[in-house]
């Protein structure tokens, strides 16, 4: 198995806001935010759209992500109010954030990790081709697992167990499948691939999926996001500007390009020094 407990990706999860426990802010209104959300989503998808304004619609999309997601009284009043063709897209992203925050709770520390740009998406986009032309593997799944694990390589760091590189990989299990560089895109892609086809992933995704992390959870996301990759692969343009967000007791904290800690920091510690 590529990890034994808990992984960087239990840790990972998109947020709205990093303010601290005791911010009174009530929130967004949840009808102008699901039109507002409406409005990035197709920004995101557009080839039309200026890097710039992707960007920052991309980085609006994840955090209104995380707060519906944290909002389940809140369907009611957005479903109705997402476009058809948005539709499918909307119930697997919120239900994708759900998942993934319920893996672990808030911790006091921010990690050990560098954060740092993730390789050009064309780049990862080929690597995902080319895993999926050698193993059979859906590129979309390898994608999906990509985003989840390190924000596309964002995050430079070992997980509890040890698991490295940007598709998280516990170094004996990339010995088995992979050649290279643990933490090179390129290696761990096609490590997942072949790990994923040994797995058994032509005849059960989802069984190879739990081979890869044990956890009914990060399979359903996993999958919730491959599924929205497929049905229009335009939304890759928009992960790939998520940022790295992590769940702490003071609040949810951004960790920004350029953050790097050698040991873990407590979070009230990290929250003064970076309001």
């Amino acid at each position: 198995m590529i990890r034994q407990c808990a992984t960087v990706v239990a840790a990972v999860v998109v947020a709205f806001t990093a303010c601290g426990a005791s911010c009174a802010d009530p929130g967004p209104d949840p009808a102008q935010l699901a039109d507002a959300l409406v409005a990035d989503e197709q920004a995101v998808r557009d080839p039309a759209t200026p890097e710039p304004a992707l960007i920052a619609a991309a980085h609006r999309q994840q955090a209104a992500y995380r707060e519906i997601a944290r909002h389940p009284e809140w369907d009611a009043v957005i479903a109705p109010r997402i476009p058809p063709a948005l539709a499918a897209a909307y119930d697997h992203n919120v239900d994708a954030g759900r998942q993934l925050s319920g893996m672990t709770p808030p911790r006091d520390t921010v990690p050990p990790w560098t954060i740092q740009p993730p390789a050009p998406a064309d780049e990862l986009l080929g690597y995902y081709r080319e895993a999926q032309a050698a193993s059979g593997v859906g590129w979309t799944y390898l994608a999906a697992i990509n985003l989840v694990e390190s924000r596309f390589g964002r995050i430079n760091g070992d997980s509890t167990a040890g698991a490295q590189g940007p598709m998280q990989f516990l170094p004996s299990t990339f010995a088995a499948y992979g050649t290279g560089d643990i933490r090179a895109p390129r290696d761990s892609i096609l490590a997942a691939g072949r790990y994923l086809a040994a797995n058994g992933f032509a005849a059960d995704p989802d069984g190879a999926l739990h081979h890869y992390n044990h956890s009914g959870a990060y399979v359903r996301a996993v999958s919730d996001y491959a599924d929205v990759l497929a049905a229009d692969p335009a939304a890759f343009a928009g992960y790939y500007q998520w940022q790295v967000y992590y769940r702490t007791t003071v609040g949810d904290l951004v960790l920004p390009v350029g953050y790097s800690a050698s040991s873990p920091i407590p979070a009230a510690d990290y929250l003064a020094s970076h309001p």
